[in-house]
């Protein structure tokens, strides 16, 4: 905000200045510039006057000269006015000459003086310049100053009260307040944001929920595994002293033995199922949307970064369908196809289709190259496997054991094959 203010104060003094700059430069300029058409005005009135008498001569076409006035002169014309300055006649003189505030133009004609007064062109050119400089200089300050205000009303003040938003939910602070407003600029933003924290604790809820349920579980494994441990370290220790001779006997044992480890195996299966449910913990809504959608928006975002990487993108007809599941699940599927053909092909071409069979749509991506063998492909959907051809890439081996779950969730299903040399990933959806 004191920025804004910093910048709002030089934006006021730079326009000030402007002001200033332009009516000196107006001023000065102008005033310099002597103009002439006032002789033409005062010339061809005089010349009118000579033929035509005073009494024929109007102003209504002058633009300078705005008054005419005479004086009749009772001595000869040869003789010098100054000569006749003590008498009567010139206290009249004197009056006609001062008369006149504005500036003025004397010409003898028929015995008779002639006072034109005019304004000059500088001054009018000085007048009506000043008044349209000043006139635009104001209209766009004024302009200007409004801007400014309105983006501190509507921008500036209401980013103020959420930039620390973010920095709280970064430490963990999810109860922090959220204004509400209707702002047209951070409406939708104030309303992700809020969407965000609420995520991010409910989250925070569920992992806290799985952790005490682990932890609960593993001890209560922790303490009936111990049982069956005890009868099998029991049982080898008898048949390590030879306390039973007798095969009958020995068979029994080693039939307790085996229940024993098949327990155990039974906790430890309990225990993987366990540590594996924050996984399937994923939620999906029901609600139609377009295929067209769903596809110029994953297309959207790829055509630009396969540009970027110099893989020609092929995104072949796509029929005008509506699809049954979840629009932003359905998103972050593709995408992840889109990111395994980018990071498992080989650079050259990725093709993204579409096709209708018996009331299912099937999305396929595929990509050229580095194509996985037949017998790896039952394993691609495993969590935390990766395959032979991952190479030196960054994984987990989880995205298409997530992107999998998300779509049989939703009513559909995903599958990979090897056609002609390309790996082909295709999403099962409903119509």
């Amino acid at each position: 905000m004191k920025s804004f203010n910093h910048l709002t104060a030089a934006v006021c003094f730079l326009t000030a200045m402007i002001f200033l700059a332009a009516n000196l430069y107006l001023h000065t300029g102008i005033q310099n510039n002597t103009g002439r058409m006032h002789r033409v005005e005062i010339a061809r009135l005089a010349g009118e006057i000579s033929r035509k008498g005073d009494q024929a001569v109007s102003l209504s076409g002058c633009q300078y000269v705005q008054n005419i006035a005479c004086q009749e002169l009772t001595f000869a014309p040869a003789k010098s006015i100054q000569q006749h300055s003590a008498g009567g006649l010139g206290h009249t003189l004197q009056e006609f000459f001062a008369a006149p505030d504005d500036d003025y133009s004397v010409r003898l004609i028929q015995n008779t003086l002639y006072r034109f007064d005019y304004i000059p062109q500088t001054a009018q050119a000085r007048q009506s310049l000043s008044g349209v400089l000043n006139l635009a200089l104001a209209s766009v300050s004024l302009l200007l100053l409004c801007v400014l205000f309105y983006i501190r009303c509507k921008i500036i003040k209401p980013f103020e009260r959420i930039k620390e938003v973010p920095e709280e939910l970064s430490k963990g602070r999810l109860a922090i307040p959220l204004p509400q407003q209707k702002n047209r600029y951070f409406g939708r933003f104030v309303w992700g944001i809020d969407l965000l924290r609420a995520s991010i604790e409910q989250q925070k809820k569920r992992e806290l929920h799985l952790q005490r349920t682990q932890k609960t579980l593993v001890l209560s494994i922790s303490h009936d595994i111990k049982t069956p441990l005890s009868a099998i370290k029991l049982y080898t220790k008898v048949i390590s002293r030879h306390m039973y001779e007798n095969t009958a006997q020995l068979d029994e044992i080693a039939r307790s033995m085996e229940e024993k480890a098949d327990e155990i195996g039974e906790f430890v299966n309990q225990m993987i199922k366990a540590s594996g449910e924050d996984f399937q913990h994923l939620e999906v809504t029901e609600e139609p949307f377009y295929l067209s959608q769903l596809v110029e928006k994953t297309a959207a975002y790829y055509k630009e970064k396969l540009r970027l990487l110099h893989t020609q993108f092929l995104l072949e007809q796509i029929p005008d369908c509506m699809l049954q599941g979840d629009f932003d699940r359905s998103v972050e599927v593709l995408h992840n196809l889109m990111e395994n053909a980018v990071k498992y092909g080989d650079g050259k071409t990725i093709v993204l289709s579409c096709c209708e069979e018996e009331g299912y749509v099937l999305v396929t991506v595929k990509n050229s190259g580095n194509t996985l063998p037949e017998t790896e492909l039952v394993h691609i959907f495993d969590s935390f496997w990766r395959g032979s051809n991952a190479g030196n890439s960054t994984g987990s081996g989880l995205g298409l054991y997530i992107c999998r779950q998300l779509m049989q969730r939703m009513g559909g299903d995903l599958f990979a094959q090897v056609r002609q040399g390309q790996m082909c990933v295709t999403a099962v959806f409903r119509t």
